[in-house]
């Protein structure tokens, strides 16, 4: 049979995912099953329109998902006019991806917390696990991921024998096919391989990813990409991240770092960065940057980023002046970004967005001033994201890893590699 998943009828569930056949299955198949879950409910038309195959091609492939119960094509309404143009006794019914027939669970690990969720093959959350953390000690982390994982399994009851593999995602220079975190200057880990270890631990299917790339898988699976042909993700918080989706796919780079904007060389040398290089963007905009700066000029060493927001808002020069260099720096970086992918649009995200009001205008007047002709039609716009967001992408990273045989969950042996970057 071609198709993503078999019926199992000794199970007496019905329907259970079949992860070999899945990766095994023809690439129209793939194409028509991505169609299917990332735009429905789509109609067959549709289908072949955005995939470019022929209408008995989509039908060919669609069959033994309708058969395995993958896919559904009954509703108890339907909008003729989605309909409009199908040919004489073909099936008109839009086609929705059966979201409990594939569940997945996406961990994001912070220098202060443990998130995790639970959530179906569409990316809806089902449950969440909240677990602060004292250390990232690797070991500590490693225990603090099993405790998550276990709630959530727990969560999960009898449909964990549909889990289709285990999403983790960390800041830095994350090696995904090898499971490998190469560097992660906000963890303070190196050539780490969480991958191999988390598989060994649950006997399940791993797949680590980079943070603000999980982020932007999720968005283009289900947010803005499925509209938008190019868009950037700027996160700002611990760290200055960015997340790049060009031209219909997400930018992963030839070694796995790319869109590392925290780590442009924008500011003076005198600011040293948490990865060790100076000048970073990060070393200036992140939020302990911006403490660091405000405690120094305050002669307050107890000062914390609540103090300076506070302080900030009510017209403290230098707690206004550390948020308005970070603004700039920004501002600068994404103008660099902007002017190099040519997104269509910029979502700023994060923690820091909470204070965004402090950026606002001088991350608009550097990035207008720097931006290069026609890309300063690029729109910037802003998107609070919650933990459990990041710990949605890490999920998403699994299910389009899965559907799209990008590459093996269970991570291979491979070769660390130096520290290109990190964030």
């Amino acid at each position: 049979m071609t198709g993503v998943i078999a019926v199992d009828d000794t199970t007496g569930a019905g329907v259970r995912p079949t992860l070999e056949l899945l990766r095994a299955a023809s690439p129209a198949a793939v194409d028509v099953f991505t169609c299917i879950l990332t735009r429905g409910p789509i109609s067959r038309i549709d289908i072949a329109r955005h995939t470019g195959l022929s209408q008995a091609a989509v039908t060919k492939a669609v069959a033994p998902l309708i058969a395995a119960g993958v896919v559904s094509d009954n509703h108890e309404t339907h909008n003729q006019d989605t309909h409009r143009g199908s040919s004489p006794g073909r099936p008109a019914n839009p086609l929705r991806v059966v979201p409990e027939c594939l569940f997945a669970i996406g961990i994001k690990v912070s220098t202060t917390d443990v998130i995790g969720v639970a959530t179906d093959i569409s990316a809806g959350i089902l449950a969440t696990s909240h677990l602060p953390i004292s250390s990232t000690e690797y070991s500590s982390v490693i225990e603090a991921i099993t405790t998550v994982e276990a709630r959530l399994r727990s969560e999960l009851g009898s449909r964990w024998d549909r889990l289709a593999g285990i999403g983790v995602s960390v800041s830095g220079d994350v090696d995904s096919a090898g499971g490998i975190v190469r560097a992660s200057a906000l963890l303070g880990w190196t050539d780490k391989p969480l991958g191999a270890d988390l598989h060994a631990r649950f006997g399940r299917d791993v797949l680590v990813e980079n943070d603000v790339r999980a982020l932007t898988i999720a968005e283009h699976w289900f947010g803005l990409g499925v509209g938008t042909a190019s868009f950037a993700i700027v996160t700002i918080g611990s760290g200055i991240g960015c997340g790049l989706h060009v031209n219909g796919e997400v930018v992963e780079g030839a070694f796995g770092v790319a869109g590392e904007i925290g780590h442009l060389p924008l500011t003076s040398p005198d600011h040293i960065c948490t990865c060790g290089r100076r000048g970073c963007v990060e070393a200036v905009a992140s939020s302990s940057a911006i403490v660091r700066a405000a405690s120094a000029g305050l002669d307050r060493p107890d000062f914390t980023l609540q103090d300076a927001v506070r302080l900030a808002h009510e017209g403290n020069p230098t707690a206004a002046a550390a948020f308005d260099r970070a603004g700039t720096v920004i501002g600068r970086a994404i103008a660099t970004m902007v002017n190099l992918a040519g997104p269509q649009l910029v979502l700023i995200a994060g923690e820091g967005v909470a204070e965004y009001d402090l950026y606002d205008q001088r991350l608009r007047e550097a990035f207008a001033e720097h931006a290069f002709g026609a890309a300063a039609n690029c729109s910037i716009v802003i998107r609070p994201h919650a933990f459990e967001d990041w710990a949605r992408g890490a999920a998403t990273a699994v299910i389009r890893a899965l559907v799209t045989q990008r590459y093996p969950l269970r991570p291979r042996v491979a070769r660390t590699q130096g520290a290109t970057s990190s964030s």
